[in-house]
């Protein structure tokens, strides 16, 4: 049978400014623990510590910047534009032009704190 997600829940968000993150799907929602769907605001100049995640995340920009860096350079991946990052990669997310940007994440299996391994 379908599940409905009746609203999403306000996750809290790391880095330097306020930044809003809305689960649908995933450990806090749905009790999902095999993936997480998340639509994300942030400012311009947000910018969070590197990570080197043990899951999958697909990242789809809605509008406005994402930059993803990487052990090899940056990416910068604008609306409409989509980017996956491998498990055990190193990436730094940042909004670094200022309209920020709108996007959604979907990370496999869920995110969780724990397996997100955040630089110190």
């Amino acid at each position: 049978m379908p599940t409905l997600i009746p609203a999403p829940m306000r996750v809290t968000a790391v880095g330097n400014k306020p930044k809003l993150i809305h689960e649908f799907v995933g450990r806090a929602t749905s009790k999902t623990s095999d993936v997480s769907v998340a639509h994300m605001n942030s400012p311009g100049g947000w910018e969070e510590p590197g990570q080197k995640p043990e899951f999958k995340e697909i990242t789809l920009v809605l509008a406005g910047v994402l930059r993803v860096e990487h052990k090899g350079g940056f990416l910068d991946v604008r609306g409409g534009q989509a980017v996956i990052c491998e498990p055990g990669e190193w990436v730094r997310y940042s909004t670094p032009e200022p309209e920020g940007a709108e996007y959604v994440a979907i990370c496999l299996p869920a995110f969780s704190p724990g397996t997100v391994h955040r630089d110190a």
